[in-house]
């Protein structure tokens, strides 16, 4: 099939590869030439694992290729997907001029029947919206919309894609079902559920998955908070819970709170959705509030932790919401950076890909070119992105550069027994305080969680050694 995509973003590059991929002609539209230059020369301007190397492969193919809003593309095409952005408004809605100007581009060079495919997350009744624009710019009601919401994480984007949990198409219209059956019949004939709904409920389907597990992450980290207050583990907790089938492991990892370009702003407008329709969504709301709260807390701590020092120093490790991504939008340490500089914390950051990313967003902070350099005489270090690189520091070497002694580690990422080895103190997130939890107070040794299966008892690592 011939595919346009309007809009070569993360979420239209990454979907353009893939239907490539799949075998289908795509041609991604790209208004901005200071993208599309890039683009066409072969450049990536995203941080994605095995994006590059499937654009250039389907470049080969001749399936992918790059184009302005100007292509011919357009009237040959059987699907446009429109994948534009949607950025929040002072109420947490998002803004769809950009859906809309791209549907009133596309409209008069429409071949009749096409089918236009909004990939973009969009709140409940804009694919109807978009299909009205589009008929009054036509003159006539010949091109239906559909709902095709996006379901990839960033950092395993390829993955969620080519072997995704489901794929969503919200269709009004049954011709037009029927051409996304074929679009994806590759990945159906391989065993991915298609899922049929109207297009209101495709729009909601994707509001709802991600407030649902938004709030998964915002219970783990109140039970973690919990956990310190009664001398738990939350490590010991979470797992012990994920064991339920009802309920399962994914998404019970505490840490600084959630981030990047979904959970943030589609939270936001899954909550202005309902006060708009008078249906407040108040757990949710509840949720947004509580995890910006979480990120000023954790800075409170190491502010609070250092008082006292003067001209005190913070290497943080990890400027990207999360591992395996550059992306930086709403992470932890656009946060809690601020609020150390803000109390004279002088501040210097590391981060294997996000560097560049974040520096624009963090004026006064000096970044390092590797987490050692990074800890030289740091009076503590925070770890706030959850990387391999981290996980596998020389702790001994890291301890030689710093002045101080304490690791606050808010990914859980650090063994505490191998941190004390090196003579650092190392502060989680939902476990005990060194030196204060009950097991020490009796100078026991702290017990693992055991997971027992038929006659055996299996250790549960509470953290890599």
């Amino acid at each position: 099939m011939n595919i346009v995509m309007i809009g070569a973003g993360y979420v239209g590059l990454t979907t353009g590869a893939c239907l490539a991929r799949l075998g289908h002609l795509v041609t991604c539209i790209e208004a901005d030439p200071r993208r599309l230059l890039p683009l066409r020369a072969g450049e990536i301007p995203i941080y994605e694992p095995g994006l590059s190397d499937l654009v250039h492969a389907c470049r080969q193919t001749g399936n992918l290729q790059f184009a302005d809003p100007d292509t011919p593309a357009l009237p040959e095409a059987d699907v446009v997907m429109i994948a534009v952005g949607t950025p929040s408004d002072d109420d947490g809605d998002i803004d769809l001029r950009q859906v809309h100007a791209a549907a009133r581009h596309i409209a008069p060079r429409l071949r009749s029947g096409a089918v236009v495919a909004i990939k973009s997350t969009v709140v409940a009744g804009t694919a109807r919206g978009v299909a009205e624009i589009i008929a009054e710019v036509r003159g006539k009601n010949d091109i239906p919309v559909v709902s095709n919401p996006e379901f990839l994480r960033e950092g395993s984007a390829l993955a969620d894609f080519l072997r995704a949990d489901r794929v969503v198409v919200g269709a009004d219209d049954e011709r037009a079902a029927k051409v996304m059956e074929d679009l994806y019949a590759p990945l159906t004939t391989q065993g991915v559920p298609y899922v049929r709904t109207g297009t209101v409920d495709a729009e909601l389907i994707k509001y709802a998955a991600n407030a649902c597990l938004a709030l998964r992450i915002g219970f783990v980290n109140e039970l973690a908070d919990l956990c310190e207050a009664a001398g738990g583990d939350i490590r010991a907790v979470s797992h012990g819970m994920g064991m339920d089938n009802r309920i399962g492991p994914r998404f019970l990892q505490a840490g600084p709170g959630f981030g990047g370009s979904c959970f943030p702003k589609d939270t936001r407008a899954y909550a202005a959705t309902g006060r708009r329709l008078g249906v407040r969504q108040t757990v949710v709301e509840s949720l947004i509030a509580a995890n910006e709260t979480r990120k000023e807390a954790l800075a409170q701590r190491i502010v609070d932790a250092l008082s006292g020092r003067r001209r005190a120093r913070v290497a943080v490790l990890g400027l990207a919401f999360k591992a395996g991504t550059d992306d930086v939008r709403d992470s932890a340490a656009l946060t809690i950076i601020p609020a150390l500089q803000a109390a004279g914390i002088q501040v210097v950051a590391h981060d294997p890909k996000a560097r560049d990313q974040a520096a624009p967003h963090l004026p006064g902070t000096e970044l390092a070119d590797c987490p050692y350099a990074a800890a030289e005489g740091a009076d503590a270090i925070v770890i706030l992105t959850e990387w391999e690189d981290y996980r596998r520091l020389d702790l001994t070497r890291l301890a030689r550069r710093m002045k101080g002694t304490q690791v606050f580690d808010y990914r859980n990422l650090l063994c505490p027994d191998r941190a004390a080895r090196a003579g650092l103190t190392c502060i989680g997130i939902g476990r005990p305080a060194p030196g204060k939890d009950a097991q020490q107070a009796t100078g026991a040794a702290p017990a693992q969680p055991r997971t027992h299966h038929g006659t055996r008892w299996v250790e549960v690592a509470a953290s890599p050694s």
